[in-house]
């Protein structure tokens, strides 16, 4: 069962990084800070990416209300220089070598039956210990 307590402390864990941001895709629109809501964004498999340098990752394809919140702080979306950080200072072991990306077009049916399992699989294959799911 991949849901349960962790075997061991968190500063000792690897631990996987899981978001619904998609990768900036040159050519889709407006995918910054504030964009309108922006379909052409989306992605539609699950993705990884190097949790060694730096992404550039976006949200205009999500739905979020627009009117009140803003999309400034990719730390809200996209955590992984505050998990460096924690890594850094002892609060968690370490980061898995990849992050993963879900796509968020699917239905509740495709997110289960297909991209959980490969999330699931991408973060066993990374040594992951625990996983924090940042949904957009």
């Amino acid at each position: 069962m991949p849901f349960r307590p962790l075997e061991k402390p968190l500063a000792e864990c690897r631990v996987a990084l899981i978001t619904t941001a998609a990768p900036y895709q040159p050519g889709k629109g407006d995918q910054g800070p504030g964009a309108p809501y922006n379909a052409a964004a989306k992605f539609y498999t699950v993705y990884s990416g190097d949790t060694a340098v730096d992404n550039d990752l976006r949200i205009s394809h999500v739905g979020i209300d627009r009117v009140h919140t803003s999309a400034e702080d990719s730390n809200t979306w996209f955590p992984l220089p505050q998990l460096r950080r924690c890594a850094a200072k002892g609060r968690i072991g370490e980061i898995t070598p990849r992050f993963h990306g879900a796509p968020t077009n699917r239905s509740h049916r495709t997110t289960i039956e297909r991209d959980c399992p490969e999330l699931l699989a991408r973060c066993r294959a990374d040594g992951a210990d625990a996983a924090i799911l940042v949904a957009n």
